[in-house]
């Protein structure tokens, strides 16, 4: 009873008074295809102790990141995280603070976003940002969106090295929004011409940079080929790290950029939660989803912060909302400034440095095994092998030795034959000469 409050008697009054025969009947709007058909493959009761014991047993068959080798990228990446980031966001005020509707009580958390939106815009050579959105896939089909409000035009052209999973989340956002999609084909080697299909009809071509394999472009010919056509480009930025060492899409010409910002402040944490950034030129400023807490004066004039910009519709009626994401992820926006604000701007370079040098460092020596080829001809910290077998059974046997060796491409095209042999392999400032070399010597054996 102590999380199953409600009897059966207390349910069943539930149901007549709104009105339902069953709470089957409540899910009557679920797709079949959606719903569980029976219990979940789990013990119906256990004590504390014993859920503990099964968890703990459970999390052991995990290798962590720290634990081994690790060269995993693909999106989410692996950086060393300083003690006082964790620290500071541990505090009552912060960990526990809700939405910051009423400024008067809520200046602390209105000041860190905007700080937070401040860093996200020098970052990314923009105008403005918003108080964050909750993760890099989802900013990136918001701006899709955004674009297609902007534009009136219906159709988003998306580049084959965006980031499948965010690709996949384009789709799913265009499939009830009626915005056409032109996604090409994954393109590892770069050479995709994109200027060609941009139309009267097209809101925003869509890339990546780094690109999904790690390649290093400049968009500004792109910007000027999307402007003259009167359509958008929306820069996408994985790595948000990169953009201490390369030029910021806003320099290229960008119009909107969506960025993921876990690789600041933030840890693997298993895939989530993350944090989505978004910046984008003044003049499209009303129609930027999310939050943006913006600083004024107070009745006696002194500094203060309130939101502004954040309509009620945004949060109560859906329909007439930018974007029906109705939160941001403060805490983990938080940590980003946090930690952020600790490297300052010489740090954030020194940091860059260190993980390209650590990458050229894995891709020169890894490129001179046998069979071996780099596709890359730049990268920031992460790069595309082409491996004479394929990738995944190689990154399985390696796994075996306790190195984990990198992302296979065909996890994200499994029907691409052609890229069963691609590898994707990140190396940041965790990663060391011993792990160089074990990997260098676990691809020799494998690969033999």
């Amino acid at each position: 009873m102590r999380y199953l409050p409600l009897t059966a008697q207390d349910r069943a009054a539930m149901l007549a008074a709104i009105g339902a025969s069953s709470i089957d009947e409540l899910f009557a709007d679920v797709p079949k295809a959606a719903r569980l058909g029976g219990l979940l493959d789990l013990p119906r009761a256990m004590g504390e102790i014993e859920v503990e014991r099964r968890i703990a047993a459970m999390a052991a068959k995990n290798v962590a990141a720290g634990a081994v080798p690790f060269f995993l990228g693909g999106g989410a990446y692996r950086h060393h995280v300083p003690a006082a980031v964790d620290h500071l966001i541990q505090r009552g005020e912060f960990l526990t603070s809700y939405t910051p509707y009423q400024p008067e009580v809520s200046q602390g958390t209105l000041q860190y976003l905007f700080e937070f939106q401040t860093q996200v815009a020098l970052l990314t050579g923009m105008e403005v940002a918003n108080a964050s959105m909750y993760d890099g896939a989802t900013a990136c089909a918001e701006a899709m969106m955004m674009a297609h409000r902007v534009t009136r035009r219906n159709t988003a052209i998306l580049s084959g090295g965006l980031h499948p999973h965010y690709r996949a989340v384009c789709e799913t956002y265009a499939q009830f929004a009626g915005v056409g999609l032109a996604a090409q084909d994954a393109a590892p080697a770069g050479g995709e011409e994109l200027v060609p299909l941009i139309d009267g009809d097209t809101a925003c071509v869509v890339v990546q940079n780094p690109d999904f394999y790690g390649e290093i472009r400049d968009y500004s010919a792109l910007a000027e080929a999307c402007h003259d056509r009167g359509a958008l480009l929306v820069v996408v930025v994985t790595e948000v790290l990169s953009l201490g060492a390369i030029e910021p899409p806003g320099a290229m010409g960008a119009d909107i950029v969506a960025a993921e910002g876990q690789s600041l402040g933030n840890a693997l944490n298993f895939g989530g939660p993350y944090l989505g950034l978004f910046a984008t030129r003044e003049r499209f400023v009303r129609q930027m989803p999310g939050r943006v807490a913006g600083q004024t004066v107070d009745a006696d004039g002194r500094r203060g912060w309130v939101l502004t910009l954040s309509t009620r519709e945004q949060h109560i009626r859906r329909e007439k909302a930018t974007s029906n994401i109705c939160t941001n992820s403060g805490l983990c926006a938080l940590a980003f400034t946090i930690h952020l604000a600790l490297l300052g701007e010489a740090g954030l370079g020194r940091l860059a440095r260190l993980n390209h040098a650590m990458a050229v460092l894995a891709a020169g020596r890894l490129e001179t095994l046998p069979g071996v080829q780099l596709v890359n001809r730049s990268f920031f910290n992460e790069f595309t092998l082409r491996l004479p077998a394929p990738a995944a059974p190689v990154v399985d046997r390696l796994a075996e030795r306790g190195i984990l060796a990198g992302v296979p491409v065909s996890r994200f095209h499994p029907e691409r034959r052609d890229l069963a042999d691609l590898l994707l392999v990140a190396a940041t400032e965790m990663t060391t000469s011993d792990d160089v070399d074990r990997l260098d010597a676990g691809l020799r054996e494998v690969l033999r």
